[in-house]
């Protein structure tokens, strides 16, 4: 299952429209990825607010994950590592998630 909030889609959004990508990916097809995302997502609005992440801008991952019932965050990003594990929701880069399923 892949889980999405307004909230994460926007920085997915956003981050797809930084210059590096930009200059890499034409806008039609990071068009197109966001719609393949949003059209396979599960959407939450998550209530619960979690203050648990040292960059809170992180902090909304860890929300939808917990409103998400998520067994497995997969992130890249260190202030998400570090906490692995989180309330009982395992946090795996990509490579070690791909080696545990």
């Amino acid at each position: 299952m892949f889980a999405l909030s307004a909230a994460v889609d926007a920085e997915f959004a956003e981050v797809l429209s930084r210059p590096k990508f930009a200059r890499a990916i034409p806008l039609a097809r990071r068009d197109g990825l966001l719609r393949i995302l949003r059209d396979a997502a599960i959407w939450f609005d998550p209530t619960v607010r979690v203050t648990d992440c040292r960059d809170a801008k992180d902090d909304k991952y860890l929300e939808l994950a917990l409103t998400a019932g998520a067994e497995i965050i997969v992130s890249s990003d260190e202030d998400l590592l570090v906490l692995n594990p989180w309330r009982g929701v395992r946090i795996l880069n990509p490579t070690d998630y791909l080696a545990f399923v």
